[in-house]
Order: C-alpha cells, then sequence, then structure tokens
C-alpha cells in the first residue's frame, strides 16, 4: 500500500447520518403516496423494509445500499397503474430537496483533509443530479474534486466501475486511495478496486457487519484525520 494521496465516499450513511436524513424523508413518501389509505401505507413500508412505527429502516432493507431506480421500481410495485419512469423522476426531486444531517461537521472535517494535500471525491448509488444538491445544501460541492453516482456512466456499488474512474481521473494508483463507507456494498467495491477500505457507523450497520470486510472501523468520518496521522 502506498500512502494515502485520495479519499472517496459514499453519500448516505457517511456524509449524511442515513436514518436521520432519509427516515424521515421516508415517512413522507409513504404519506403522500398513500393518501390516507393504511393498507397501502402498509405495504409501501414493507416493500422498503422500513419501521413506520420507529421511523427508521431496518439492517435488512435494500434501501441502505440500493440505487435510487431499484427504489423507484420496489415503490412502483405497489402503486398499480403508476409509471416508473415517471415516478423514478418524482422521487429523483424529492431526494433532491431532502434535509440532509450531517453524520459530522462536514465543510470542516473535508477541509481539514483538503489542507492534507488529499484529492476528495463521492461514489454514491443515488442519482449524480440529487448527490451535488444535497451535497450543495452543505456548501460543499466545491471541496469535492469528482462526484458520481449510479447514473454517471460507471455503473452502482457494489461493482468498482465508479472507484476506478476515480482513481483514473485523479492520475492515481489504486492502492493510494481510500474508500469510506457505511455498507459491505461499499466494502466489497472498494475491495475489487484496490483502495483501502474504511467503515464508519453513520449508516445502519454495525461494527461486527462491517469489520471483516474493512481495514478500519471508525465512529465517523471526523475520525478520518486522527487515523491518518497514527498510518
Amino acid at each position: 500500500m502506498g500512502p494515502i494521496r485520495g479519499i472517496l465516499f459514499d453519500k448516505d450513511g457517511v456524509l449524511f447520518d442515513f436514518q436521520k436524513t432519509w427516515g424521515a424523508w421516508t415517512k413522507g413518501v409513504i404519506r403522500d403516496f398513500a393518501g390516507g389509505d393504511a393498507g397501502l401505507a402498509a405495504d409501501l413500508a414493507d416493500v422498503l423494509d422500513f419501521d413506520a412505527r420507529t421511523g427508521l429502516f431496518r439492517p435488512s432493507s435494500f434501501v441502505i445500499a440500493g440505487t435510487a431506480r431499484e427504489v423507484a421500481d420496489a415503490i412502483a410495485s405497489v402503486l398499480p397503474g403508476r409509471d416508473r419512469d415517471s415516478l423514478f423522476t418524482e422521487l429523483k426531486l424529492r431526494t433532491a430537496r431532502a434535509p440532509q444531517v450531517e453524520a459530522a461537521p462536514l465543510r470542516a472535517t473535508l477541509l481539514d483533509l483538503k489542507a492534507r494535500g488529499l484529492v476528495l471525491g463521492v461514489a454514491t448509488n443515488d442519482t449524480e443530479a440529487a448527490a451535488r444538491a444535497n451535497i450543495a445544501g452543505a456548501n460543499a460541492v466545491e471541496v469535492f474534486d469528482l462526484i458520481a453516482g449510479s447514473d454517471s456512466g460507471f455503473g452502482a456499488k457494489p461493482e468498482p466501475g465508479m472507484l476506478l474512474a476515480f482513481a483514473e481521473a485523479m492520475r492515481l494508483p489504486p492502492d493510494t486511495l481510500v474508500m469510506v463507507g457505511d455498507s459491505t456494498h461499499d466494502m466489497h467495491a472498494g475491495r475489487a478496486a484496490g483502495f483501502t477500505c474504511v467503515a464508519v457507523l453513520t449508516g445502519v450497520a454495525n461494527a461486527t457487519d462491517l469489520a471483516p470486510h474493512a481495514d478500519v472501523v471508525l465512529p465517523d468520518i471526523s475520525a478520518l484525520g486522527p487515523w491518518l496521522d497514527r498510518k
């Protein structure tokens, strides 16, 4: 492994706290799409593996690491007659407007990493437009050297396409780069690309789930600086 020269972040559960951000958003989506129909609301919660009582996603939910298209298709499956493409478009707009809860002081954390001479990127299974909108809300778009989504032309995680695109764009060997994620999808993508894999605990998975697949497990991205200092 060479010296660390760049860090690639997943978005949801890494830059932003997953449950605090998307739990509230999903409750609103279910309420709006169900239109007061309790049975339909229950069906929507079930298909997303979402606990409507607690407002939290279950650890088994595919939404945690799924693509925006997969989420739209799942919702469409319990909305008879709803066009999947129009639903996908509506959900893209909704996700772009969703209020984000930072997992750690985002801009300050990222600027500290940039000050170390690192290149930074985002690789998310959300759409690129939604990712840019969410990150813009934290005043951090310009801090990143690359932002890629599942619709950016590089594929989706756990495939390594976005990670390899980052390495190529930055002209850096994969073994000098880090993938920071909150799911096994992120860790598998990192391994496949030859990155160092760092897991954080601001998603849904716990340390027991992530540790076998990661080089290190940190509480959140604010711990990256101290971790780099110890390397």
